[in-house]
């Protein structure tokens, strides 16, 4: 069948691409849930602080606004499994690879607002409101260089690197035709290989009665 056969550079058939692919997905998620998982725990711990009946408006918006951003970040990270588990035996590994990579894209848009809220809720409660909404900015850049920006940038300099390369490849020599009633010797074999004496003596015969003329 057409779907069994290699596709790849790697000699692989779309099937074990796409477990591949998924096994990969399942690795990186496992990154981020570990960071989003003590976000959570931090969040949820500090709603039963001492401290936490002192917040004013701003921060307790700032604080249920970033509890629900963890919470929908965890149930991004967390949506694969479900769908493996849920299309298990069913013939549609591509599709969950496809879907499951949106979901993590998406996860990780949903906790750089996540990160960025919390940093700008500690910030505010430990020095001013300034203060915060600057660290809570800056954590927005940062994440969104290291997440977004750097894999543009690297993506594009590797397409640059293989255009140069594909631009200094040396062009195929091009051999001219011998000439009729001649034999053609490869090239790696022309120093290895003498032309048959017949022909060699027609070459001569040719050469002196051009002179003669």
């Amino acid at each position: 069948m057409a779907e069994h056969r290699p596709c790849t550079a790697r000699g692989e058939t779309p099937l074990q691409r796409a477990d591949r692919n998924f096994v990969e997905l399942l690795q990186e998620l496992r990154v981020t849930q570990t960071g989003v998982q003590i976000l959570f725990a931090f969040l949820l711990s500090l709603a039963f602080t001492s401290r936490f009946g002192s917040l004013d408006s701003f921060q307790r918006v700032v604080y249920v606004v970033t509890l629900l951003l963890a919470v929908l970040a965890a149930a991004l990270f967390t949506a694969p499994a479900a769908l493996h588990r849920s299309l298990f035996q069913q013939g549609a590994k591509p599709r969950i690879v496809q879907v499951s990579s949106r979901l993590a894209t998406t996860g990780l848009i949903v906790l750089v607002f996540a990160f960025s809220g919390s940093v700008l809720l500690v910030v505010d409660v430990t020095t001013r409101r300034g203060g915060g909404i600057a660290a809570g900015a800056a954590t927005f850049l940062v994440c969104t260089g290291l997440w977004g920006l750097l894999p543009r940038l690297v993506r594009r300099a590797g397409q640059r690197d293989r255009a140069d390369g594909a631009s200094e490849e040396p062009e195929a020599s091009v051999e001219r035709p011998a000439p009729q009633g001649t034999v053609q010797i490869p090239a790696p074999l022309r120093g290895t290989i003498r032309p048959p004496s017949a022909v060699r003596g027609g070459a001569a015969a040719r050469e002196a009665s051009a002179r003669r003329r």
